[in-house]
């Protein structure tokens, strides 16, 4: 398992556009993706789900993957909510 503590970069943050994106690429992986926002856990995988985190630009977030391809997931999610932003620590568990 993978955590990953970033900073929102996305202009947008997830709302639809980027929470849809989101989700697309979160389920091309195999592993189990979940994000954290103050203490909300959700599954990455689902798009009612990332639309309800309401994440903005500017906010941070915990990305989690666990699996067969967690790295590629991790640093692939993390490239597309970190478009501007900025990545903060990395935890293997």
């Amino acid at each position: 398992m993978i955590e990953r503590k970033i900073k929102v970069g996305l202009q947008c943050g997830l709302q639809a556009q980027g929470a849809t994106e989101f989700v697309k690429r979160a389920s091309s992986f195999s592993s189990e993706i979940n994000i954290i926002k103050k203490n909300r856990f959700v599954a990455g995988k689902s798009i009612l789900d990332v639309m309800c985190l309401a994440v903005r630009k500017g906010e941070d977030v915990i990305l989690i993957a666990d699996g067969n391809d967690e790295q590629d997931a991790i640093e692939d999610l993390t490239n597309f909510l970190c478009f501007s932003g900025v990545k903060i620590e990395l935890k293997r568990k």
